[in-house]
């Protein structure tokens, strides 16, 4: 599945998490500053706990301070996850290591910067306003949040380049990533009046980040420590910054430590269940701490333990158990070839080759394609797209089930609930006026059709219609997403649309899917954000600027990283290249194919023997059922804990990601938000993000400086430096037997 398919506010890295007691339990250090606002405050619960209802208009906002820091920043997340995006071990900074950074630098600013006025052409001015305030962080937040998600056109980028060979110049790829990253902001702003103005579309994720900011600002004193945040955060960076010099360079066998590998290196059973890149990655650990806080599982500290169980045991059932029985049965003939990858594959195992089937013009070849053989998947790759089909249909099921009598309530509570206490604040500041959105668009829209008609992406009528889908779906998803903290992806829809309107064209098949899908889950990221600034009474104007000046920053780098690396790193792109291997790329490229070149109807159609996976939807639909009616009848069971959508979470990253990175992360919960948060409950509500975001920090910037110090060392060939213990993993069973 493609890693990028699932999507969410830049600032809510708590996963999946529907109910809010965990975010409670941080705001409960609010008490005491929330006791005098009792008065006249949101109608619900979880928005007055976290939320102020008090404002100070004069505290100013886009100040030189944000400006410097919300770009710096910008740049700099874009820069790290880009590069890091092209690695085996892909890794992303999120928010939270904005928040916590930019505080002291923010503070370090007011501290030591003239507060001086300069008068230009009649405007006031000054770089230093007085104490760094909270509208101030929040703002620096929003400016790096367009950078912590790589842009999704880059996937398109990459593989036309790289594996289609028929490179995209810098020009046209900067406009088709601009045209696609911001349309999503004329629907957002079309639909605030529906997903941010209304008290009943809550948006939970940014009542943790709201939460957070207020910590940072209006709590002095959380139980006592020894340290304060910032120390323990330097103390971490330090330490992980020194530690990944050992598993990065020196001893890279250290982040891949396959116990039945060691045991039984000639035994292929072993490899394979061993193996974390081509196996199922069983009893194989890690010292690598990019494979505990990766790209796919974010940090083991932003999810509560009980949701990380859901999402633990969702991959048990598909890695260590279907995936197993599956393969040693030899469904669909899958023992031809390893038993997890994310590649391609001919009837006799061979790696498919799609320039023996494409036309000149980039099109699929249909005699070429009868006489070459029909694509072939591994059993997880396959059982992959089953389980999306299960998975958008069981979160429906979910959110009818038990979110659906309050989401009804909340969309009539729209209609007739008075303004709340946030809206009348939000009064005081001039709105963003709907032109602005709808210049937005008109520019945006008539970019997108010169560019793919020009460089041949596809024909401007499918631009239309990929541009209805956000246009019907976005409020009804939103609304969804603002009510249960859950996103239903489009993803499968536009894949079927355009695979079954354009079969034999993959460049089409995923530029479709980039308008149709990004640029709605891009527009509820923006509204996400939009209802940040809302609670914690950003001026609508200078929120709109952020997010756009934001975007347009993160756009320029992350496209002028992906094209650095991609003409001076040897071999990027495959096994050769290691760690640029390409890892999300190559997934998003075999989408390409089976979606496009090959197309819905030859890989799921009646004739095709991957259709039986289409029927996984069935089971999506029923499952939360019964775990509903049991809670029904016992309310206080432990049934309560199972949200069945977090079990499907892992099969969508299920490949690409190395296999053993949610064993290693389950760990990594286990300790960091199990036994530390259960019985040194109070030093974790003080450290426990300044912890992840050091430690994930201190990981992206020595991953940079070792690659630039040692880019052109060559390093001993030992036994630690090998990573893959696991050879026989990487071949079918079928095809070892015959060899042996």
């Amino acid at each position: 599945m493609d890693v990028k398919e699932s999507s969410g506010s830049s600032h809510g890295d708590f996963i999946g998490s529907s109910p809010m007691h965990d975010m409670e339990k941080q705001s409960d250090k609010n008490v005491d500053a929330l006791a005098d606002e009792v008065e006249d405050d949101s109608p619900f619960e979880m928005v007055r706990t976290a939320v102020s209802n008090k404002d100070s208009p004069e505290l100013p906002c886009l100040t030189f301070r944000s400006w410097v820091l919300g770009i710096g920043f910008c740049a700099a997340l874009s820069f790290v996850n880009q590069f890091y995006w092209f690695r085996e071990n892909s890794i992303i900074l999120g928010g939270f290591v904005v928040q916590l950074i930019s505080f002291p630098l923010g503070y370090l600013m007011a501290l030591l910067l003239p507060k001086r006025t300069f008068n230009t052409f009649g405007w006031s001015w000054t770089l230093n306003p007085g104490p760094f305030n909270i509208k101030e962080h929040v703002i620096v937040s929003i400016f790096a949040g367009a950078s912590v998600g790589t842009a999704y056109g880059i996937d398109v980028v990459t593989i036309k380049r790289m594996w289609y060979k028929s490179g995209l110049g810098f020009g046209p790829s900067i406009l088709f990533i601009l045209t696609s990253q911001i349309m999503g902001y004329s629907f957002a702003g079309f639909s605030r009046k529906f997903l941010v103005y209304p008290a009943s579309m809550i948006w939970p994720a940014s009542l943790i980040s709201v939460t957070l900011f207020r910590t940072f600002h209006e709590v002095q004193h959380i139980g006592g420590g020894r340290f304060t945040r910032s120390q323990i955060f330097w103390i971490c960076f330090i330490g992980s910054f020194a530690w990944y010099f050992i598993p990065g360079v020196i001893f890279p066998a250290l982040g891949f430590l396959s116990l039945l590998c060691f045991a039984a290196p000639g035994n292929i059973i072993a490899n394979q269940l061993g193996d974390a890149f081509n196996g199922v990655g069983m009893l194989n650990f890690t010292l690598d701490w990019s494979y505990i806080s990766s790209a796919y599982t974010q940090s083991p500290i932003a999810i509560p333990w009980v949701y990380a169980c859901n999402v633990f045991v969702g991959f048990v059932i598909i890695m260590w158990v279907a995936t197993p029985i599956g393969y040693y049965t030899n469904t669909w003939d899958t023992q031809l070839m390893p038993m997890y990858s994310a590649s391609v594959y001919t009837t006799n195992g061979s790696v498919f080759d799609i320039h023996q089937v494409m036309t000149s013009n980039g099109m699929l070849d249909v005699e070429k394609y009868a006489s070459y053989g029909p694509l072939r998947l591994t059993f997880t790759f396959a059982m992959t797209y089953g389980l999306g089909f299960a998975g958008l249909v069981n979160l429906i099921s979910y959110i009818a089930l038990n979110h659906g009598p309050s989401i009804v309530k909340q969309i009539r509570q729209a209609r007739t609930l008075n303004e709340d206490v946030h809206m009348r604040l939000m009064r005081a500041y001039k709105e963003v006026p709907h032109w602005w959105y709808g210049v937005t668009f008109v520019i945006t829209f008539a970019l997108s059709i010169v560019t793919c008609e020009v460089y041949n992406l596809m024909p401007w009528y499918w631009v239309v219609v990929a541009t209805v889908i956000p246009f019907v779906f976005t409020v009804p998803i939103g609304i969804i997403q603002a009510i249960s903290n859950q996103q239903p992806g489009l993803n499968v829809i536009t894949e079927f649309i355009i695979g079954y309107a354009r079969a034999g064209d993959p460049i089409a098949n995923v530029t479709f899917k980039v308008y149709g899908y990004i640029t709605m889950a891009q527009a509820l990221a923006l509204v996400g954000d939009q209802k940040l600034g809302h609670y914690m009474k950003i001026p609508p104007r200078d929120l709109f600027i952020a997010q756009l000046v934001g975007t347009i920053i993160a756009a320029f780098v992350q496209l002028g990283v992906a094209f650095w690396l991609m003409d001076t790193v040897a071999n990027i792109c495959t096994p050769e290249g290691y760690p640029f291997t390409c890892i999300q790329a190559n997934t998003f490229f075999s989408a390409s194919v089976i979606w496009g070149l090959v197309g819905p109807e030859r890989m799921f159609g009646t004739s095709s023997p991957y259709h039986v996976v289409l029927y996984l939807f069935i089971l999506g639909a029923l499952l939360p059922v019964p775990f509903w009616l049991w809670k029904q009848k016992f309310p206080t069971s432990w049934i309560r804990h199972v949200h069945t959508p977090l079990l499907f979470i892992a099969s969508g990253y299920m490949p690409p990601a190395p296999s053993h990175v949610y064993t290693n992360w389950f760990i990594g919960c286990f300790f960091f938000n199990y036994l530390w948060h259960k019985y040194r409950n109070t030093q974790w509500n003080r450290y426990a993000f300044a912890l992840s975001a050091g430690l994930d920090s201190g990981l992206a910037i020595s991953g940079i400086v070792t690659y630039f110090a040692f880019m052109n060392v060559k390093m001993p060939d030992w036994w630690g430096y090998n990573t893959h213990h696991c050879p026989l993993a990487a071949l079918g069973k079928s095809s070892y037997e015959q060899s042996v």
